[in-house]
């Protein structure tokens, strides 16, 4: 079990790793860990906005995680909005990620969410606030591999076009460079306290 905190600005995600173990017959996965992502609203119960959040946190962590390695069994990850201050799915991602990492389950690559509010005038804001991402004209999430900084997963709302798309996702890429550094001095600080 790991519990990893991620709080980018006044957004906060605490994050709970349980696994590999042993899997329910109905979930098991004969070739793979059955990896299953649960995001905790802050108050009342999840909806229909944390099932959909929930799916592409999966898919990005499914993408990574080295499940072959751990045939039969469950990984479930376990996310808690503390605080939601605006860029909530980008910091849902680096929780989940650092937890996959502090929890030493086999990884492929690193990833890490950057969120880009595109304001009415066409600039670009990177980690919006809640009232930022209400003016903004769209907002657009990204999941960056550390490994040649692919994109591992993508959503957007409100209307862009293909340029602005490729802008912010040019920016999204140059910001994951900040995000990835974050990661190596964590674990670092972590691992030279033992």
């Amino acid at each position: 079990r790991d519990l990893s905190s991620v709080s980018p600005g006044d957004t906060s995600v605490l994050a709970g790793l349980y696994g590999p173990a042993e899997a329910k017959v109905s979930k098991e996965l004969p070739d793979r860990a059955a990896l299953e992502v649960l995001l905790r609203p802050k108050v009342g119960l999840p909806g229909v906005l944390e099932r959909s959040r929930e799916q592409l946190l999966r898919q990005t962590c499914e993408a990574v995680v080295l499940g072959v390695l751990h045939p039969r069994t469950a990984i479930t990850l376990v996310l808690q909005v503390l605080s939601d201050a605006g860029s909530l799915l980008s910091c849902c991602l680096n929780a989940a990620c650092m937890a996959l990492l502090d929890a030493g389950l086999p990884l492929a690559a690193l990833f890490c969410g950057v969120t880009c509010a595109l304001q009415p005038n066409g600039t670009i804001l990177l980690d919006p606030t809640a009232r930022q991402e209400q003016e903004a004209r769209a907002i657009l999430t990204f999941a960056i591999g550390s490994s040649e900084r692919k994109v591992l997963m993508a959503t957007t709302k409100g209307s862009c076009s293909v340029e602005e798309m490729q802008q912010c996702l040019a920016a999204a890429q140059r910001a994951a460079d900040t995000v990835f550094q974050f990661y190596r001095d964590s674990v670092r600080r972590r691992y030279s306290k033992s």
